[in-house]
C-alpha cells in the first residue's frame, strides 16, 4: 500500500512502548489515526478549515508527540510563517511527517530543525488536552480491534 505522508516509504521504525500492542510502525500509527483526527483535535486556530479532505490539518504536534511515545526518537519542528512549527518525527536515521499531506504539494525542509519539547507545546492547556485525547481514543481503538 501507498501513502502520502513525508518518510512512509521507510517508516517501518518499531515501537517501543507495549501500551500500543497492535501498532507496528508508523504506517499503521497513520491508518489508525485516519479515523480519529477530526475537528478537536485540530488546532483551534486552524478549526475553521479543517474538513474530512484535510484530515491532518492542525493535527502535526499532538500527532508527533504521540509518535514519540509509541517509537521513541525526538520531535522537531519546521518554522512556518506566522512563527508557528510544524512538528515531524526522528527515529534514529529515519524521517517521518505523519501530517504533511496538509500542506498539499509544498516540499517542507526536514533537516537542521530545531528540537521541539512537550513541555514547551503542553504548556498550552488546550494542546495537552488535545494531544490526550487523540492518545486516548487511540487506545479505545486499539482495545476494539
Amino acid at each position: 500500500m501507498s501513502y502520502n505522508f513525508y518518510g512512509w516509504e521507510n517508516a517501518s521504525v518499531p515501537p517501543i512502548n507495549s501500551d500500543f500492542m497492535g501498532i507496528a510502525d508508523p504506517r499503521q500509527l497513520y491508518d489508525a489515526l485516519t479515523g480519529i483526527w477530526c475537528g478537536y483535535t485540530c488546532a483551534p486556530r486552524l478549526r475553521e478549515k479543517w474538513s474530512t479532505d484535510n484530515i491532518t490539518l492542525g493535527q502535526c504536534s499532538i500527532t508527533a508527540f504521540l509518535a514519540q511515545d509509541i517509537f521513541g526518537g525526538k520531535v522537531y519542528g519546521v518554522l512556518r510563517p506566522g512563527g508557528n512549527y510544524h512538528c515531524y518525527n526522528v527515529v534514529g536515521d529515519v524521517v517521518f511527517d505523519l501530517t504533511s499531506e496538509q500542506f498539499g504539494d509544498e516540499k517542507l525542509g526536514y533537516s537542521d530543525n530545531p528540537e521541539q519539547f512537550r513541555e514547551v507545546h503542553f504548556a498550552k492547556a488546550e494542546k495537552r488536552e488535545r494531544y490526550e485525547y487523540l492518545r486516548a481514543e487511540l487506545l479505545k481503538y486499539l482495545a476494539d480491534k
